[in-house]
């Protein structure tokens, strides 16, 4: 049992602090996990402290979220004095920003739970990686983490869970059968559905609609068989302007953003095109291109994120290059 091995590190190193980390612009997905997550743990191991650290702030939609939900987070997390670290959907130590270094530096075991593509770095420093590729979100794996262990879900618990593979699966459009098993069996553990849904769903403020609206506009667009690619660039909002290009029409979409050195791309496609390409972007795209730019990248198939340092301009090309040679050589 996976859960028991997390357990065992805890055990073994006698912990009394545990930190659970979530990626920079923590949304709900990695925010929600954690608090469930520290549940369990709490469960197992009432003596153990365990605090839930967010990198770089949180979304917008998250802070709706901590309204609803007893989450308490640390916004600059002391994670030197953490016995045990954990990443829950966070597959890349780049998405930690200012903590990557003091990560690095650690001496603590470090444990990823996540449900993207592991990245070969992450794993040469973690003790565990606890990754599943086939689950909607890390909310899932948490999930199954309580059905393994026999743990009743609190009412909170259960919300929480139910937002952050709500929120993942894009409100069940991307859910798969037995992502819908889960979620009708947290509604059975107390969650409302009709109550929760709402808390997803906040207006688009004015900066996200202008960002959208720039980022299609300076969209060049390339066609190579029957795919269309954009590529596009926006100073904030670069996945949510990525998801706006492939609502528009894009097969497959990269929005780079730039603040001083660092560059971020936001890689989006539609399922048709990883169906019949079979090129996944966080494994195929994103890690290399995260190599080339001396940061890190990875992701889903469908969607992906890149971040290091360089140019808008170079980081475009380099992300069409591979592109091209991946829909060429296939």
């Amino acid at each position: 049992m996976l859960f028991q091995e997390i357990i065992k590190i805890l055990d073994r190193e006698d912990a009394k602090l545990a930190f659970l980390l979530c990626h920079h612009n923590a949304d709900p997905d990695t925010i929600c996990s954690a608090y469930a997550f520290k549940s369990l743990l709490k469960h197992f191991n009432p003596n153990l402290e365990v605090k839930i650290g967010a990198a770089n702030g949180i979304s917008r939609l998250s802070r709706n979220l901590l309204k609803h939900l007893p989450i308490e987070l640390e916004m600059q997390p002391d994670i030197e004095k953490s016995d045990v670290i954990m990443l829950l959907d966070t597959n890349t130590i780049q998405q930690l920003n200012n903590l990557a270094e003091k990560l690095r530096n650690s001496e603590a075991p470090i444990i990823v739970i996540d449900h993207h593509a592991p990245h070969p770095q992450t794993e040469q420093i973690a003790e565990l990686c606890i990754t599943d590729e086939e689950v909607s979100s890390t909310c899932e794996i948490v999930y199954n983490f309580f059905k393994q262990t026999s743990v009743k879900l609190g009412k909170d618990e259960a919300k929480a869970l139910f937002l952050g593979i709500v929120f993942d699966t894009r409100h069940f459009i991307i859910a798969n059968s037995s992502t819908l098993k889960v979620a009708a069996e947290l509604t059975d553990a107390g969650v409302n559905a009709k109550e929760t849904l709402p808390l997803l769903s906040l207006p688009m403020d004015i900066s996200e609609r202008v960002a959208r609206l720039k980022a299609s506009g300076r969209a060049k667009l390339i066609r190579i068989n029957e795919w269309i690619i954009a590529f596009s660039h926006v100073s904030a909002y670069q996945a949510s302007a990525a998801r706006a290009i492939i609502e528009l029409g894009a097969h497959v979409t990269a929005v780079a953003g730039q603040k001083n050195e660092n560059l971020g791309i936001s890689l989006r496609s539609t399922r048709e095109f990883y169906k019949k390409t079979n090129i996944h972007l966080g494994r195929d795209i994103a890690r290399p291109l995260g190599e080339y730019l001396h940061g890190m990248g990875g992701g889903h198939s469908t969607a992906a994120g890149v971040n290091g340092t360089g140019n808008i301009k170079n980081g475009l090309k380099r992300c069409s290059w591979l592109l091209k040679k991946k829909l060429t050589d296939s």
